[in-house]
């Protein structure tokens, strides 16, 4: 991936704290929304919007998308690099 592209996901992600912090509380974890929520303190209905953008920017993938309830998300590859350079 060239600099100018990552540049351009790191800025959107550091633009939202919710996106930065959902990003980074996964980390190299499995977790489920609510987890993420709980560490976070704040709603679910955020920590959704932020992975839905997320997943978007493919930065994290949902491990058991077929469940409606107990989804795991966990950080992709490129997820992992944006981590590093936050």
């Amino acid at each position: 991936m060239k600099n100018s592209e990552m540049y351009k996901i790191l800025g959107y992600v550091k633009v939202s704290p919710y996106r930065t912090n959902t990003l980074i509380t996964i980390g190299n974890d499995l977790m489920m929304p609510s987890e993420i929520a709980k560490k976070l303190d704040i709603n679910t209905s955020q920590v959704s919007s932020a992975l839905s953008d997320l997943k978007e920017k493919n930065l994290v993938v949902c491990v058991n998308e077929e469940v409606r309830k107990g989804r795991l998300y966990k950080c992709t590859d490129l997820g992992l690099e944006i981590i590093e350079k936050l």
